[in-house]
């Protein structure tokens, strides 16, 4: 490396740990250290030992984050000491651990930041992933095939295994709705980033007039959860319908095997699996499906109240529109909510949307959601 290579790499270690300090108060997670402290200290403590035990971690993975924050800063002092060495005295030996420095702190920052962005409670599942066209017919169904495109394009870049739970054709083309299923460590934890409304403004295929078209497609994401959830769900709520597979899912829809549909009456959430060859996995499937849906929405209804509580102004409803996809008259992708945008709107349907999923976890991270 250059003696300007090694200045760029260590001005950015420098952005980089200012970025990933303003990610949390550290005041604050001293606090929350020496109140876990203080609980542990207790006379009693052990007298609920899974209340006990659950402090110890949580307590335990502040410290975590802590510690490896304060190392990593003391590992940049030392890097950029090592460099102000090497310009007085510019030997090759002193060159060669330098860069070996560099190299070697840049993939822990990596690693650190990556851990900090993904540290919810369900990131590292699996997920399901669902597409739903909204109101227009042809447009935003054929909008929606667009989007299953750019999201298998996006699992197979990150090695994910990716399976069709469900697939409906559109009528003359796209989809009517499509769930998938994407297999592997962070998908949820990254794809929970483009649950809600993408927007798409095109010259519509579809129209020999030529004229511009606004379409609309949900998609809603939720992790694959291990084990049963805790969710009572009444028999007479369901409504429970038998189909034939159909649609072209291509070699991982058995088209001969029976697709289940389940209908949540009081919700009206709707799950529906064809993807097994048996009726009953099927119907395991929608089942597991629906049970995260309503845990999801009691999870949202207590954010909801506590946000109310707070007196925070979030909208986490399920239908907020997130990002925009211009084709016409010029070409940007732009989430709305972290305001990251790009002009190469061909690499983002091509299934580039690292850029977007990061700075939406940056974004929530950062306390600008309040």
């Amino acid at each position: 490396m250059e003696i300007s290579e090694i200045r760029n790499a260590l001005e950015k270690m420098s952005t980089q740990m200012t970025s990933i300090g303003g990610l949390f108060d550290l005041d604050h997670l001293e606090e929350d250290i020496a109140s876990y402290e203080q609980q542990m200290s207790e006379p009693g403590f052990w007298d609920d030992n899974e209340k006990a035990q659950m402090v110890i971690q949580k307590s335990n993975e502040l410290k975590a984050v802590y510690d490896t924050f304060h190392q990593l800063e003391l590992q940049v002092e030392e890097v950029e000491l090592l460099f102000e060495m090497y310009k007085e005295d510019p030997e090759e030996e002193i060159h060669d651990e330098l860069v070996e420095r560099v190299h070697s702190v840049e993939k822990e920052l990596e690693k650190y930041e990556l851990s900090m962005l993904l540290s919810g409670p369900h990131d590292k599942c699996s997920a399901i992933l669902e597409i739903h066209p909204g109101a227009g017919g042809t447009e935003s169904q054929d909008w929606g095939s667009m989007l299953l495109r750019m999201y298998t394009r996006w699992a197979e870049q990150h090695g994910y295994r990716i399976e069709t739970v469900d697939y409906q054709d559109g009528e003359e083309a796209g989809i009517k709705s499509v769930t998938l299923s994407i297999e592997g460590l962070n998908a949820y934890g990254y794809l929970k980033s483009e649950k809600g409304v993408h927007r798409l403004v095109r010259i519509s295929p579809f129209d020999a007039a030529g004229k511009r078209h606004t379409s609309f497609c949900s998609i809603d994401i939720m992790p694959q959860l291990e084990g049963d959830i805790d969710i009572e769900i009444n028999p007479d709520d369901l409504k429970i319908d038998v189909y034939r597979a159909s649609g072209a899912g291509g070699q991982h829809i058995n088209k001969t095997s029976s697709a289940v549909r389940i209908t949540h009456i009081p919700t009206g959430i709707v799950t529906q699996s064809q993807a097994q060859r048996s009726q009953f996995k099927n119907k395991d499937q929608a089942m597991a499906m629906l049970k995260t849906k309503l845990y999801q929405l009691e999870e949202e209804k207590k954010a909801a109240e506590l946000a109310e509580i707070r007196g925070e102004q979030k909208d986490i409803a399920w239908g907020s529109q997130i990002r925009n996809y211009v084709f016409h008259p010029y070409s940007l992708v732009k989430d709305l909510r972290s305001g990251h945008e790009t002009g190469n709107i061909g690499a983002v349907m091509d299934g580039d949307l690292d850029p977007f999923m990061d700075a939406y976890l940056k974004w929530t991270l950062s306390g600008e959601t309040e």
